[in-house]
C-alpha cells in the first residue's frame, strides 16, 4: 500500500498565526543558484542514505524549471518588456525549495504532480516577486541578486515594481487556470492560502516589521514574529498546498503547518549565519547586507554557536510533527536537513 494510506495526510495552511512563545528558537534562509545539484550531492550526506536526496531535488528543480518557462510567454508586442522583466527574475535560477515542498507534500498523500504544477508555480512567482521587490532601493537596495544585477538595475524601478505586481496577479491566474484533476474546493483552498502568506500576516507584514525594526533594540520575541511572517509563511503555504490538493485532512495540515513553521524559521536562522560567515561570491548576493542595515539577526542577538543550535532544534522539532507519517515524509525531511546544510 502507499505510505499515503497508512498515515495522516499533511496540508499546510500555513498562515497559522503561532505566538512567539510557541517557539524557543528561530531559523533559516535560503539562496537559488544553477549550482544547485553539485550541492545538493553534498548536502545529501546529512539524510538517510534510504533516500537519495540530491537526486530527488535534482528531479524536481527540472520540472519546476519546465513548468516556469511555459508559464510566462509575451502574447504581443506590447507585452514583451514587462514578460522579459518576468521572465529575467523568474528563470534567474535557484534551488526551487519552495515548489520541491508544494511537491514532496502532495506525494506524501499519493497526490498527481500535475495537479500540483500551477501551484508550485504560483509559489515560485510570489517568491520571485517578494525577491523584485526586496532588492528595490526603497526597501533592502540591492543591486546583486543570484549572482547577477537584481532587477530593477536592468529594467529600472519603474518597470520592476510593474513586474512584481504583475507576477504576484498572475500567481493567482497561474492556479486558477491551470489546476486540474482535483474538486474546485481544493483550488478554492489553495487561492485562499496563498492569498494569506502574501497579506499582512504575511510576506508583507513581516517585511513591514523588518523594515520598521532596522536599527532598533529588538527583542527575541519580535524577531521570531517578524520571520514567521516574512519567510516562513510562504513555506508553509507551499507544504499546505501540496498537502490540499492532495486532499489532506484539516488534522494532517494542522501537522504540517507545525513542520513548515519550523523549517521556515530555521531557514530564516541559517541565513542569518551565512550572511555573515560566506562571502558575496558564495551567496549570490551583497553579503554581510543585514549588519550594515543595524538590522537584528540570530548571530546579533543569540551569537552563531547558539543560532547553529536553534537551527538544528528547529529542524528537530519540525521531523518530530511529521513522524507520524512514516516513510512517505522523507522527502520533507530530507529538504529540513538541507535548508540548515545549505551554503548559499
Amino acid at each position: 500500500a502507499h505510505p499515503s494510506k497508512m498515515v495522516p495526510r499533511v496540508s499546510l495552511m500555513l498562515c497559522t498565526l503561532a505566538s512567539a512563545a510557541a517557539f524557543e528558537l528561530p531559523a533559516v534562509p535560503a539562496r537559488a543558484s544553477r549550482q544547485a545539484y553539485a550541492y545538493m550531492s553534498a548536502t545529501a550526506s546529512y539524510v538517510s542514505t534510504a533516500f537519495d536526496l540530491a537526486s530527488y531535488m535534482e528531479e524536481k528543480r527540472l520540472l519546476t524549471e519546465a513548468a516556469l518557462d511555459a508559464s510566462l510567454v509575451s502574447k504581443c508586442p506590447q507585452t514583451a518588456t514587462i514578460i522579459e522583466s518576468m521572465r529575467y527574475s523568474l528563470m534567474a535560477g535557484g534551488k526551487r525549495v519552495r515548489p520541491m515542498l508544494c511537491f514532496a507534500a502532495t506525494e506524501m498523500f499519493g497526490g498527481s504532480l500535475d495537479a500540483a504544477k500551477p501551484a508550485a508555480v504560483a509559489l515560485e512567482m510570489i517568491h520571485t516577486m517578494s525577491l523584485i521587490h526586496d532588492d528595490l532601493p526603497a526597501m533592502d537596495n540591492d543591486d546583486f541578486r543570484r549572482g547577477k544585477p537584481t532587477n530593477h538595475v536592468l529594467y529600472g524601478d519603474d518597470v520592476a515594481i510593474l513586474a512584481g505586481d504583475a507576477m504576484l496577479s498572475e500567481s493567482f491566474a497561474h492556479v486558477a487556470r491551470e489546476t486540474k484533476g482535483v474538486p474546485a474546493e481544493r483550488v478554492v483552498k489553495v487561492l485562499g492560502v496563498l492569498g494569506d502568506c502574501v497579506g499582512p500576516l504575511g510576506l508583507a507584514g513581516g517585511q513591514v516589521m523588518d523594515l520598521k525594526c532596522e536599527g532598533a533594540d529588538v527583542d527575541y520575541d519580535t524577531l521570531v514574529w517578524i520571520h514567521t511572517h516574512k519567510t516562513a509563511a510562504l513555506l508553509k503555504a507551499a507544504v499546505a498546498c501540496g498537502a490540499i490538493l492532495a486532499g489532506a485532512t484539516d488534522e494532517q495540515v494542522d501537522k504540517c503547518n507545525e513542520y513548515a513553521l519550523k523549517i521556515g524559521l530555521a531557514f530564516q536562522v541559517a541565513d542569518d549565519i551565512l550572511d555573515v560567515t560566506a562571502s558575496t561570491e558564495e551567496l549570490g548576493k551583497t553579503a554581510g547586507k543585514d549588519l550594515n542595515a543595524d538590522k537584528t539577526t540570530y548571530p546579533k542577538l543569540l551569537g552563531l554557536d547558539r543560532s547553529r543550535e536553534v537551527a538544528q532544534q528547529l529542524v528537530d522539532e519540525a521531523k518530530a510533527a511529521i513522524a507520524e507519517f512514516g516513510d512517505g515524509a522523507a522527502p520533507l525531511n530530507g529538504l529540513a536537513d538541507y535548508i540548515i546544510h545549505r551554503k548559499n
